[in-house]
Formats: C-alpha cells, sequence, structure tokens
C-alpha cells in the first residue's frame, strides 16, 4: 500500500474535493482510502498559518494500491490545480485519531507541517532525532488527540519544494485560540511557559522552528 500526500494551492476546493467525483475516480485507480485537509472557516481563528512558499489551502492524503502518478493527476484534475506539490511517504501513527463516520468533519483543529531538513543534518539524523527524541516530546507538551507522522519518500511532481516530512496533530478546537487548551496546560501560566520553552527547544534541535509550511485544516476522512 502506497501513501501518497498532495498539497494544493486554489481558492474553493471544499466543493471539489468532497464531492463524489473523487473518490470514485481515485477508487476505480486502486486507491482504498482518501484523506481531505481544508483550511476553511472552520479553522479561520487559529493562531497559527504561515510557511516560505506559496499559501497551502487543501491537501489531500490518498492510500492506493493503483498507480500514484494516475492519482496525483486524479487529484490535481479535480482541483483544478496546474501545479500539484505530490509526495510519496511513509505513514508513521503514533497516536490515533479518535474515529468519525465516512465523510464527516473531525471535531478537531488538525495542522499539517511541511518539515525541510536543515543543511546541517545528515537524513539518517533527522529522522531519528524527529521519529525517536522529538515525538514523545511533542506529545507530552501539547494537548494532541491525534498524532501522525509521514517521511517523505519522493518528491513525485517536479513543481514540489524538497520536504523531509509532513506531520498531522490534532487538537481540541477551542486550542485555535486559547494557548492553555492547545498545550494542556489547564490555566497555569507556569506549566505553559514550561511546555512551550520544552517544545520549542526540541523544535529547533532539528531545524523545525524554520522554514516550514504550517497549515491549520478541518479533516475528512472516507474508505473507498
Amino acid at each position: 500500500m502506497t501513501k501518497l500526500i498532495v498539497a494544493l494551492h486554489g481558492a474553493g476546493l471544499a466543493a471539489r474535493l468532497r464531492a463524489p467525483e473523487l473518490r470514485e475516480t481515485l477508487a476505480a485507480g486502486g486507491a482504498t482510502a482518501v484523506q481531505v485537509h481544508l483550511d476553511d472557516t472552520e479553522v479561520a481563528p487559529a493562531m497559527m498559518r504561515f510557511g516560505p512558499g506559496a499559501r497551502i489551502t487543501a491537501l489531500v492524503s490518498v492510500w492506493t494500491e493503483g498507480d500514484p502518478a494516475a492519482a496525483v493527476t486524479a487529484v490535481a484534475r479535480i482541483a483544478g490545480e496546474p501545479a500539484a506539490h505530490a509526495y510519496r511517504v511513509h505513514e508513521h501513527v503514533r497516536l490515533d485519531p479518535p474515529p468519525v463516520p465516512d465523510g464527516t468533519r473531525s471535531d478537531a483543529l488538525v495542522n499539517l507541517a511541511l518539515l525541510r531538513r536543515p543543511a546541517s543534518m545528515s537524513k539518517a539524523d533527522y529522522l531519528r532525532y524527529w521519529l525517536v527524541e522529538h515525538t514523545p516530546i511533542a506529545i507530552r507538551t501539547q494537548n494532541t488527540t491525534g498524532y501522525v507522522q509521514n517521511t517523505v519518500e519522493e518528491v513525485l511532481t517536479p513543481s514540489a519544494p524538497e520536504v523531509a516530512a509532513i506531520v498531522e496533530e490534532h487538537f481540541p478546537m477551542g486550542a485555535m485560540t486559547d494557548p492553555h487548551l492547545f498545550y494542556g496546560s489547564r490555566g497555569d501560566q507556569d506549566e505553559l511557559e514550561r511546555r512551550i520553552t520544552e517544545l520549542l527547544a526540541s523544535v529547533a534541535r532539528f531545524g523545525a522552528d524554520k522554514d516550514l509550511d504550517l497549515v491549520p485544516t478541518s479533516r475528512y476522512h472516507w474508505n473507498l
């Protein structure tokens, strides 16, 4: 099974990406599941949204046994995206998101971050730190309800920037505007500052304190 993540940049993608055509086309090509992430009005109040590249407005994850190129082409065509950024990834589910019925919005703020490896770190050192050392720090210093890591194995489209990894983190909806709810500090200012300090120190150790795209999203999942 291959997992693909496609980053899109157009406006008004919700109707196109949630319509049956995308799921039917992908299923006909061998896909078994699809997940749509939308930077939409539901997450407009989110405190963080940034990146060095063009603003990402949606991301589509596809799990497929078919031709990856055909799946990417289908997503780009249906989204009306002239230059989709597509990646083949290896998925590491560290904290299962709460299940929801197919096509139902997850009751969560779902942040997706596209991470770039600094030139000063080898790929092996980068992945070891992120997957082994940073993961428990990220989970214990934030109020995450789901945590999925994706290591990029191949860049599939010529316009896509080099990205080392893509992480999917789920938070309560109130975390969009409440730092205590985001970090799980329960109103304790000293604990909030301690958690932020610990997290940011770890983030800086593998270069994720800069040159990353962070996209707040609404998440929809379908099994095909």
